[in-house]
């Protein structure tokens, strides 16, 4: 088995309002053979057990994965401040641990948008992004899509959806913003909710970040030297 050794960082993130020092945990295992930065989703932290099932899974793999707080969450606040806050802590944390093996931007949710959204604009430049349920537009409202920046992305994109995310219905929608993409992939899984909680079936949040890392995993090897 791969030993595995949590590092605990400190990564400041400069905004317009001030500098604040967001939390970072590194999963290390001793040969890492790319990184993988994950984000949380809106209205939780770094430490959402999803989010460290994911990370945990990645790195019994041997593939480092990070995990860190916005600046907004790292403040104690529920709701997301400006984009411009987060896609800078997209920067500053990819400017800092990203390490020199290949390094793929990850995301629940809204941190996975956000990632998209800073690889638009050139602030980071990931070999790959990964977005877990990327959410399209809000519920019910189908008419305010978020996908004018997708296909400015030049690096490959995965997207793992739900088959009853509601952040994605209808289900045509998000298979034309993939494909309107330079390079895409999209993976459905069946019955998964906006958290891929699949109903009659009750696993822990750490299983199902588990069970998603599984799916990565064969993505990213195939896009790693």
């Amino acid at each position: 088995m791969t030993a595995i050794v949590r590092r605990e960082l400190s990564i400041p993130v400069d905004l317009p309002t001030g500098t604040v020092a967001v939390d970072v945990v590194a999963h290390e295992p001793s040969e890492p053979v790319a990184t993988v930065i994950v984000a949380h989703g809106a209205g939780t932290r770094m430490d959402h057990p999803f989010l460290v099932g994911f990370a945990d899974a990645l790195a019994a793999e041997g593939v480092r994965a990070v995990r860190f707080n916005f600046a907004y969450s790292q403040l104690g606040r529920r709701m997301p401040g400006p984009a411009a806050h987060a896609i800078a802590a997209w920067q500053a944390v990819g400017d800092a641990a990203a390490g020199p093996a290949p390094w793929f931007a990850a995301g629940r949710s809204y941190g996975g948008r956000m990632a998209s959204m800073a690889a638009a604009e050139g602030r980071i430049a990931p070999s790959g992004l990964v977005y877990l349920g990327y959410p399209l537009h809000p519920p019910g409202k189908p008419d305010a899509p978020r996908i004018a920046h997708l296909p400015q992305i030049t690096a490959p994109q995965l997207f793992l959806s739900g088959t009853r995310d509601p952040f994605v219905d209808p289900h045509a929608q998000l298979e034309q913003a993939v494909a309107s993409c330079q390079d895409a992939t999209l993976e459905w899984v069946e019955g998964g909710g906006h958290g891929f909680e699949v109903a009659g079936r009750k696993r822990p949040a750490a299983d199902i970040g588990a069970g998603l890392a599984a799916l990565v995993l064969p993505w990213l090897r195939a896009r790693t030297p």
